[in-house]
């Protein structure tokens, strides 16, 4: 997608805001805040506010939000607990658990006891290594959002909407947390992310494909690719990295890329920063 507009980026701000906290900014900017949604966002749009008083009411919520967050568990606590996963060994190609189960086990067997017996000796390690890694990877993902939605550059939602995760420069973005895909030549995504970021859009799971814009913050060990997840829980490296990134970049419509999915001709803008130690 090219650049968005003003009024465009606008609209879908308030559509990352929840119904009720809409209400409450609709009544803070002197509003009304009766009907739908949509009608409530109508208005706003028309009585042509002022775009930091909205900004400033999404942080707001959004840092209230990391708050209740913080309330469960401390970000140093967190970490701590992150530390603990000591190897990461999918074990199940990731989204594919329920498929090796039917294929490998519910199919397969047709006595009981050897169910039984093959899910204790290899389903339940396989399974404890997929949620292992799966949590590894939501926890560091919410923190690192987290830091990312708190940047002076970013204005983070409040609410999912598909394809937008923060407002970075003005321009919406789907943020993407991951690491060098296996393969890929280092030296190429370092002197040409932007290679890289087409690459990753052209290569996507058809379940998966998305065609938004997209900041995709991509990990790699350069002593050990393998230990790339590590990286991922090293927060002074990544959060140092990120500051520094947000800090200097912007958005232009250089950042436009051309690509192609089964076929058809894409337009997104992207931004690639590339964290190694």
């Amino acid at each position: 997608m090219p650049l968005y507009s003003k009024k465009e980026v606008l609209n879908l701000k308030l559509k990352s805001i929840p119904s009720l906290h809409l209400k409450i900014l609709a009544k803070n900017l002197n509003i009304s805040n009766a009907g739908t949604s949509s009608k409530i966002i109508a208005s706003i749009l028309n009585s042509n506010p002022d775009e930091t008083k909205i900004d400033q009411f999404i942080k707001q919520k959004y840092n209230e939000k990391v708050q209740k967050r913080k309330q469960i568990i401390s970000d140093n606590d967190l970490k701590r607990e992150l530390l603990n996963v000591k190897s990461f060994n999918w074990g199940v190609v990731q989204g594919q658990l329920d498929q090796k189960i039917q294929i490998e086990f519910v199919r397969k067997f047709v006595r009981y006891n050897d169910l039984i017996n093959e899910v204790t000796s290899k389903l339940h390690n396989e399974v404890t290594n997929y949620v292992i890694c799966t949590w590894f990877n939501h926890w560091t993902t919410v923190l690192i959002e987290e830091h990312i939605s708190q940047h002076p550059k970013v204005i983070p939602t409040i609410k999912n909407i598909k394809g937008i995760d923060i407002f970075f420069d003005g321009q919406p973005f789907d943020l993407k947390i991951t690491y060098l895909p296996k393969g890929y030549n280092p030296l190429n995504a370092i002197n040409t992310p932007i290679d890289l970021a087409k690459w990753m859009y052209e290569n996507q799971g058809e379940q998966r494909f998305g065609a938004d814009n997209r900041l995709f913050v991509v990990l790699f060990d350069q002593n050990n690719p393998e230990k790339s997840w590590e990286l991922k829980r090293n927060f002074d490296l990544v959060f140092n990295a990120i500051d520094a990134f947000l800090g200097k970049e912007s958005v232009s419509p250089n950042d436009e890329i051309v690509f192609n999915y089964r076929n058809k001709t894409y337009t997104a803008l992207t931004k690639v920063l590339l964290i190694t130690n």
